[in-house]
């Protein structure tokens, strides 16, 4: 039997973290990366070197897989259409992925079929955001409707004073605008669905997810005090949204928790920062049934291996001695699980994440915290 070859344009940390499980799975991985020293290159020993806004380059990095996937959204549709019309099975469909592309078309899909966003409206003159603003009360938040990521793209407004300056600065990159009401939140929740071509559907834990300044910072699994109708709600929120769209492969869907509604802010088409913690604590992780997913072939159990998992991102400060600091840190507590993306250290960057995996939240969060502040130089001891 011949290894499945699975093409995955992007070469950032997932797909470098869909290697381990590729490898188990007996599945070939080929990467698009723009240089040999990205994350996923320095594992995966077929990578192909090109950019994905480049048609050709993506044509020929297809040649010979079985079906070609994504670590991140910014392909151009249009490339993506053409693939498909020479044959070659994209998966997440091109048609699905827009709306993970495009955070105006997002909502007005999911506002035609009845599920709960932040009040949001598309901003072509600035008179509307004017009356907008006047109607849902200020601040309000501003987005790009594509490229944003990781904070970028997306800016709290106090007035319209300031949000006329960023609606000015946008239209001058002509990027469309979207403005939505600032929920008051009780916290941030992801639900995080795997579904295959042919239907099936596999629903993990909801996680609780810190945000600080737009970047993911912390994720526990799974939620603390969310209760089972609840947790069942927004597991029911993602599973109509993959059905709804067509979604093949992992779908996050970040929700906020207001106390007495839960409400989409964003999808992603691709394995998530809120499933980092599935690596050490779930049955299958995210990038395992991401690979299955888009195979079509049978997915695996998204069952918790243990009562509690909490996952801290290392993001980068001044110091970039990770390998020393690893050393102390398996020393100090051989239970928390490392994972490091072969990056640069950069200020604010993802470098890696580290997992701890119990049954007492308290106690697992200061150990991951620990472990996140020892090996980013914030403390050194």
């Amino acid at each position: 039997m011949s290894a499945p070859r699975v093409g995955i344009v992007g070469g950032g940390q997932l797909a470098r973290m869909m290697q381990p499980a590729a490898i188990n799975l007996g599945i070939q991985l080929r990467v698009l990366a723009h240089s040999m020293t990205e994350s996923a290159a320095q594992v995966i020993p077929d990578t192909v070197i090109g950019s994905h806004d480049d048609f050709a380059a993506l044509l020929a990095f297809a040649d010979g897989c079985d079906v070609i996937t994504f670590d991140h959204e910014h392909v151009p549709s249009e490339h993506l259409i053409k693939l498909q019309n020479a044959g070659i099975t994209v998966r997440p469909d091109p048609s699905a992925l827009n709306f993970a592309q495009d955070k105006l078309a997002m909502r007005k899909v999911l506002a035609d079929a009845g599920i709960s966003c932040p009040a949001w409206q598309e901003i072509t003159m600035i008179d509307q955001l004017e009356t907008f603003g006047d109607q849902v009360g200020w601040p309000l938040i501003l987005k790009t409707a594509r490229g944003g990521y990781d904070g970028k793209g997306v800016w709290l407004v106090s007035d319209f004073a300031q949000a006329q300056q960023i609606f000015s600065e946008i239209t001058k990159l002509g990027i469309a605008v979207l403005a939505e009401q600032c929920v008051p939140f009780v916290r941030e929740l992801a639900a995080q669905v795997a579904r295959s071509p042919h239907g099936q559907c596999v629903a993990y834990p909801i996680v609780q997810s810190t945000q600080t300044d737009g970047i993911c910072t912390e994720v526990i699994a799974p939620c603390p005090g969310l209760s089972p109708e609840r947790a069942a709600q927004a597991q029911e929120i993602a599973i109509r949204i993959a059905d709804l769209l067509g979604v093949t492969g992992m779908l996050a869907v970040e929700l906020f928790d207001t106390g007495s509604q839960m409400l989409v802010n964003e999808l992603a088409m691709r394995p998530h920062n809120s499933g980092h913690w599935s690596m050490d604590g779930s049955v299958t992780s995210q990038f395992e049934n991401h690979l299955r997913a888009v195979l079509d072939w049978p997915l695996g159990s998204p069952a918790m291996t243990s009562p509690v998992t909490v996952m801290v991102n290392l993001l980068g400060q001044d110091v970039d001695d990770l390998q020393g600091a690893f050393r102390h840190v398996m020393a100090r507590d051989p239970g928390i699980k490392v994972h490091l993306y072969g990056k640069d250290v950069k200020p604010g960057r993802k470098i890696g994440h580290v997992n701890a995996v119990g049954s007492n939240i308290d106690d697992l969060r200061q150990r991951a915290q620990h472990a996140a502040d020892y090996l980013t130089g914030v403390i050194n001891e």
